[in-house]
Formats: structure tokens, C-alpha cells, sequence
């Protein structure tokens, strides 16, 4: 299952490929009553602690960016909206000085091996950040990826506007894929994820980092190589970038936002690096230059040591529709809860959902246009599971102020 050798975290996962290790997924948009009960729990406590802020959700058309509700300023502190190129302190927007960050969104996808293929042969890695939806659709592709030895990145489950979604909505698209990434690593737990569109603001990312230590990433040069296929752009065009943004200062480093979506967005990139190392940059897999502490968050990268320690918990406990529709009403409550939680990072576990087989999803819209530990041991959790499931909604909040 994984390349010959390298260090996994001990776990007998199912075959990536396997019908048993799709079924464990859902086939296209997550069924919120199917969510993992960590993860609706440790929500839950971040909400209770006032470290998911309240602010609206946006709403879009098809093809628009999203805008949020008369009276909010998606610029201003409270909700920061990435969209309108606000950046939130912590978010990932540039590379460290004279480096060049190699990423690519939305694999894989029919274009990665021509992709890696040229990688490879000039011993180049990049991060990739994937839809869950297009793993389970391409798991040799992604198996070919990791095995490389190329950094694994979330990009959501189906590639929505994540701002336009409920709390529990953007708890889904992160967690299943950061699952399914976990199983099909040995192990690895993702450290960053970047949202697609680039649509992230202040809950959103507080969501990903509260709940499953996620970072995120956007970039601060847009190739727009997603529209080739369309016309939207030439590759003249995103040539003459290229030579602009390489001939521009070394500080900050440049993250590109590039897609392995089409042969057209590959050759895009297969045109520029050429030019990248001669304009005095050094180039490197983005996930591997963006910080100090590993590009997954339990190993240095795809073929370091794995370790397991508190962050991955609860690994059998099943989902269960009643325990899910309860937490609910305490997810995506809106009012203030004035008790101390303390922080809880939840790592995916591995509850049965009833999707079977993979799907052969094709991006129908524009992909990417800008964005477990899974968990800690300190939320108490001393309860029997099926207690919890019958619990009504009050005493649920009352357990998290007793907490």
C-alpha cells in the first residue's frame, strides 16, 4: 500500500484503492447527520470557549465571490475575509525570502502523472493540495504522489465557497479529508490546508486550526492557469507573469497558486520553471519552507518517522445519527457560552458512513480561485458514548460548562 519502507504510525489501514477503503467516505457532499461524534464534540467545546468567532455566513451565485449580509465588512477584523485579500495574522499568504513555493491544488486528477513525471525528472517536490472527492476517484494517482515523496495537503472534500457554509458544513469538508488523507499516509496528519477560491475568513480558519490543527494557506501570485480550458487566460499570459513576478524582489518568496487540473495548466508550469532557478530563486516544496515543525503535524514529511501520541483519539467510536443531530443545535448556535474549554484539536476517527464506491467526480466549476489531530486529550470525554447519544441538547451544553 505504501512505498516500500516508509514509516507508518503502526495501523493496519484498508488498501487505498479498496472498495473497503472507500466505503468509509462519503461519495459527494458529506451527510452532516453521518459526522464522527469527536469532531461535532470538539466543535461543540471551541464554541462554548469563544474560539469560533460569530460572525454571518456569505452567500454567492455561481461564479461570483461571495458577500456577506448588509452591515458586515468582510475587511475589517472580525471576519477577514481572504476573498477581499484580508490577511489574517498566522495565515500562510507569502514564501519565506528568495524562495520559490512549488504547490498545486485540486489532484489528482488526470494531469498528475505528466505532472510528476516532469517533477521527477528534475528532482523537484511540491505540495499538493487534494480534494478528498478526487482521492477516493484517483487513488493509484494519489498513491503515486505520496510515494515520490511529495507533501499532502487538504483542499476540502467537493471544492466549496467555504465561507458560505454552516459550522458543521466546513467541519465535514476538513475532517473527511483529512481522514482519508491520514489513512492512506501511514498515518500522517495534515498540517495545512488552503481553501478553494481562497475563500477563508476568521471562522472558517479558526474552525481548521481549533479543531484539527490545520494552517492555512493562500498564495500572493494567482496564475489563473484553472482557466486556460476556457479562455479566461493564455499561456502568454501567465508566461509574461511568471517573468514579472521572477524578475520582482526576493522578499517575500513567491507562493504561486498552480493547478495539476489540465495538460494546459501543466504545461503552464512546465514553461515557467525553466525560468525560476536562473532568477536567483531557490525552489522547494511550499509545505516544506513554510514552517519549523514538519509538513505533517505527527511527522517531518512523506517519508520521516510517524508518531502517535494524544492528538489521535477515539479512532473506533461509531457516528451515530441521534448523537449527531443533537450536537447540531450546539454547532451552529449563534449565542455565547460563557465557560473555559480547553483547546481541543480532534483527529479524525474512522466511523462507518454508508457511501460504497468511489466516484469519478470532474471539477464543474472553477477550481480554486484564490484556501486530525485531530485531537488533544483534554476535553472530558469520561461519559459512555451511548449516554452521550441520548442526550438532550441542554444537558450537552451543561456538560461543556461543567467541563
Amino acid at each position: 500500500m505504501f512505498k516500500r519502507g516508509a514509516p507508518t504510525d503502526g495501523t493496519n489501514y484498508p488498501q487505498v484503492g479498496t472498495p473497503t477503503w472507500a466505503a468509509a467516505y462519503p461519495v459527494s457532499s458529506p451527510d452532516l447527520n453521518a459526522l464522527p461524534q469527536e469532531w461535532v464534540t470538539a466543535l461543540n467545546a471551541a464554541v462554548a470557549a469563544g474560539k469560533i468567532p460569530n460572525i454571518p455566513q456569505s452567500s454567492n451565485l455561481p461564479g461570483q465571490n461571495p458577500v456577506y449580509p448588509a452591515g458586515a465588512n468582510p475587511n475589517g477584523p472580525e471576519i477577514c475575509s481572504a476573498t477581499y485579500k484580508c490577511r489574517i495574522p498566522g495565515d500562510i499568504w507569502d514564501a519565506p525570502a528568495g524562495y520559490f513555493g512549488t504547490a498545486f491544488d485540486d489532484g489528482p486528477t488526470t494531469a498528475s502523472p505528466r505532472l510528476l513525471q516532469y517533477l521527477e525528472s528534475n528532482n523537484q517536490t511540491a505540495t499538493h493540495f487534494m480534494i478528498g472527492v478526487n482521492i477516493i476517484s484517483y487513488p493509484q494517482y494519489f498513491l503515486d504522489i505520496f510515494n515520490a515523496g511529495h507533501d499532502i495537503a487538504v483542499h476540502t472534500w467537493t471544492h466549496p465557497y467555504m465561507t458560505t457554509l454552516s459550522n458543521l458544513e466546513v467541519l465535514a469538508q476538513l475532517g473527511w479529508t483529512s481522514e482519508l488523507i491520514k489513512n492512506s499516509t501511514g498515518g500522517r496528519v495534515p498540517r495545512y490546508w488552503r481553501p478553494p477560491y481562497g475563500d477563508s475568513d476568521m471562522r472558517v480558519r479558526s474552525i481548521a486550526l481549533e479543531v484539527f490543527g490545520l494552517e492555512t494557506v493562500i498564495w500572493n501570485a494567482d496564475t489563473e492557469d484553472w482557466s486556460l480550458t476556457s479562455g479566461g487566460t493564455t499561456p502568454q499570459i501567465i508566461h509574461d507573469d511568471f517573468v514579472k513576478w521572477l524578475a520582482g524582489p526576493k522578499s517575500p518568496g513567491i507562493i504561486t497558486l498552480e493547478h495539476e487540473l489540465s495538460d494546459d495548466s501543466v504545461s503552464a508550469y512546465m514553461d515557467a520553471y525553466p525560468m525560476i532557478g536562473p532568477a536567483g530563486w531557490k525552489i522547494a516544496s511550499l509545505a516544506s519552507i513554510i514552517g519549523d515543525d514538519g509538513t505533517y503535524q505527527n511527522s517531518d514529511d512523506s517519508e520521516s518517522p510517524v508518531t502517535t501520541d494524544d492528538i489521535l483519539v477515539g479512532t473506533n467510536l461509531p457516528a451515530s445519527s441521534s448523537s449527531s443531530s443533537t450536537s447540531t443545535a450546539v454547532a451552529d448556535q449563534t449565542t455565547s457560552v460563557t465557560s473555559v474549554v480547553s483547546s481541543t484539536k480532534v483527529i479524525t476517527s474512522t466511523s462507518t458512513v454508508s457511501p460504497t464506491a468511489a466516484i469519478n467526480t470532474a471539477q464543474a466549476s472553477r477550481t480554486s480561485n484564490a484556501a486530525s489531530p485531530l485531537t488533544r486529550r483534554d476535553l472530558p470525554l469520561g461519559l459512555p458514548y451511548a449516554m452521550l447519544s441520548l442526550c438532550a441538547p441542554a444537558f450537552v451544553a451543561a456538560l461543556f460548562i461543567l467541563a
